[in-house]
C-alpha cells in the first residue's frame, strides 16, 4: 500500500536580495527610480515537479548536497509546507525529528515537554503516561527530567526528542540526520531502535549526508540535486552515481574513490575515510549485502544465507590478488575469517572491473550487531584496499543463547531406570 505518495510536486521560496538601506539617500533614489519593487524579491525553486510514491513499511534514504531540497521534502511530507504546485497524498500518522529539539518549549522541563509533544504526535495523556518512563529511560534523563530544557545540551535535546518519536504510535517516521546524534552508545541505540521499527512495518523516510548509513538502513534511495530527482533505485547504485559526479572544492572525489579507470589517490589523500587504508592498486568501490538472491538485506535471522559482493577496478596489473572476508561482532571479537587463498580460489588478471562474491551458505550467528570487514592484499602483506568495520547488518533470532554462535544441536534427558520421570528429549 502507498502512504506517501508526490504527484508533480514544486516548492519555492523568496527570498531577499536587496540590503537594508543604508542612508536616506540610497533609500530616495531607489524610490524615485522605482528599482525597490523589481529588486526586493527573487523566487528560489526549491523542488522542481517532484514525483514519488513510498510503500508501507519502506525506509527511504535521500541524500543530495546542501540545498538540494531533502529537508524541504521532509517538512512537506510531514505538513510544515504545503506545496506551490502538485498534489501529496500521506496515510497514516506522521511524526518528524527535522532538527534538534524542534517543538520543546525551553522555559518548560523535560516532562512537561513529553507529556506536549506526545499529545501533538497524537497520543492521549494517559498514553503519554504509560510511556513516559520508558521515553526517559530511552534517552538517559532520569536526573534531568524535571530541569527546564533550556539548560539541556544540544544531544540531551536530541535525546529526548528522538525517543519521544520512538515511541509513540506513528505510521510514518521522518528522520533528518538523527543518525549522527549523541555519543557512539546513544547512536547503536537509535540504530537497534530504527530496526525495531523496521520490523514493525513502519515507513521511515530518513535523510542523510552519510551514505553508508542510507545503504545500511534504507530499501531504496534517492538523489536529490537543485530540487529534482536526479536518481532513485538501490541504495548502492544511487550512491555509486552520486559519488562518481559529487566532488570538493579540490576537485577530489567526496569519499576519496576514484571513479572506475582512473588512477589510485595520491599517498595524502587515502586516509580520509576511517577504518580504509591501502595504496588503492586494487580498489574496491562498493560493497553489497544482501540474501542468496541477491536482493539487497542488513538483517537476517540465525540460519539463514547472505550474499558479499565485492566491486572493484584494477588500476594496474595483478598477478596473484588475494580477496579477505571476515564478519566481527559489534564488541570487536572476531567470529569468522576466510579468503580466496585458503579456499583455493584461483584469480589473476582480473581486467579493468569486476565482482567477487562470497556466498555464505549459513549465518548461524546470535541476535546483535555485526560487521563486514572486506580486503584485498597481494598475499604478502602489502595492501590494497581494506574496509575495516565500515559495513553493518543486524541479526535476529527466536532463541537467545550465548556467547558468539548458534550451533544445531538437541538435549537428551535419560533419568536412571531408578528415578520416577518420564524420559524427555528437548530440541
Amino acid at each position: 500500500m502507498v502512504v506517501v505518495q508526490f504527484e508533480n510536486v514544486s516548492k519555492r521560496f523568496r527570498r531577499q536580495t536587496v540590503q537594508p538601506y543604508t542612508s536616506l539617500k540610497t533609500a530616495f533614489v531607489d524610490c524615485l527610480l522605482r528599482r525597490r519593487e523589481a529588486r526586493r524579491e527573487a523566487p528560489l525553486q526549491a523542488l522542481k515537479e517532484i514525483t514519488f510514491t513510498v510503500q508501507q513499511g519502506q525506509t527511504l534514504g535521500i541524500i543530495g548536497r546542501n540545498g538540494s531540497g531533502k529537508s524541504t521534502l521532509l517538512k512537506l511530507v510531514a505538513g510544515i509546507y504545503r506545496p506551490d504546485h502538485g498534489t501529496i497524498a500521506v496515510r497514516g500518522k506522521v511524526g518528524a525529528l527535522l532538527e534538534l529539539g524542534a517543538g520543546f518549549h525551553p522555559e518548560f522541563s523535560g516532562r512537561e515537554n513529553v507529556l506536549i509533544n506526545g499529545v501533538i504526535l497524537g497520543l492521549s495523556k494517559r498514553e503519554v503516561r504509560r510511556r513516559f518512563d520508558a521515553i526517559v529511560r530511552f534517552a538517559e534523563l532520569e536526573d534531568f527530567i524535571d530541569e527546564p530544557v533550556k539548560t539541556y545540551s544540544s544531544g540531551m535535546y536530541a535525546r529526548l526528542g528522538f525517543a519521544v518519536i520512538v515511541h509513540a504510535d506513528l505510521d510514518v517516521l521522518l528522520i533528518d540526520e538523527i543518525l549522527a546524534v549523541g555519543d557512539e552508545q546513544f547512536q547503536q541505540k537509535c540504530f537497534v531502535r530504527l530496526q525495531a521499527l523496521q520490523q514493525q512495518g513502519k515507513t521511515i523516510i530518513l535523510v542523510s549526508h552519510v551514505p553508508l548509513a542510507v545503504e545500511q538502513w534504507c530499501d531504496e534511495a534517492v538523489w536529490l540535486h537543485e530540487g529534482i530527482i536526479r536518481d532513485r533505485g538501490t541504495p548502492t547504485s544511487v550512491i555509486q552515481k552520486y559519488r562518481a559526479v559529487t566532488t570538493t572544492a579540490d576537485g577530489q572525489s567526496a569519499t576519496a574513490i576514484s571513479p572506475p579507470g582512473e588512477k589510485p589517490l595520491p599517498p595524502e589523500a587515502l586516509d580520509v575515510i576511517p577504518g580504509r587504508w591501502g595504496n588503492r592498486e586494487v580498489e574496491l568501490v562498493s560493497i553489497g549485502l544482501g540474501d542468496a538472491t541477491g536482493a539487497q538485506r542488513h538483517t537476517y535471522r540465525s540460519g539463514e544465507q547472505a550474499r558479499v559482493s565485492i566491486h572493484y577496478t584494477v588500476h594496474r596489473p595483478i598477478k596473484a590478488p588475494v580477496f579477505r572476508l571476515a564478519i566481527l561482532r559489534e564488541d570487536g571479537l572476531s567470529c569468522y575469517r576466510t579468503d580466496t587463498a585458503v579456499d583455493g580460489v584461483p584469480l589473476s588478471l582480473m581486467g579493468k572491473e569486476g565482482t567477487v562474491e562470497v556466498l555464505l551458505e549459513r549465518l548461524d550467528l546470535l541476535p546483535g550487531t555485526y560487521y563486514v570487514d572486506v580486503a584485498v592484499d597481494d598475499g604478502d602483506g602489502q595492501v590494497y584496499d581494506y574496509h575495516h568495520r565500515l559495513y553493518k547488518f543486524v541479526m535476529t533470532a527466536e532463541a537467545h543463547e550465548g556467547e558468539a554462535l548458534r550451533i544445531p544441536h538437541r538435549w537428551s534427558i535419560r533419568p536412571s531406570l531408578l528415578g520416577t520421570h518420564d524420559p524427555a528429549v528437548s530440541e
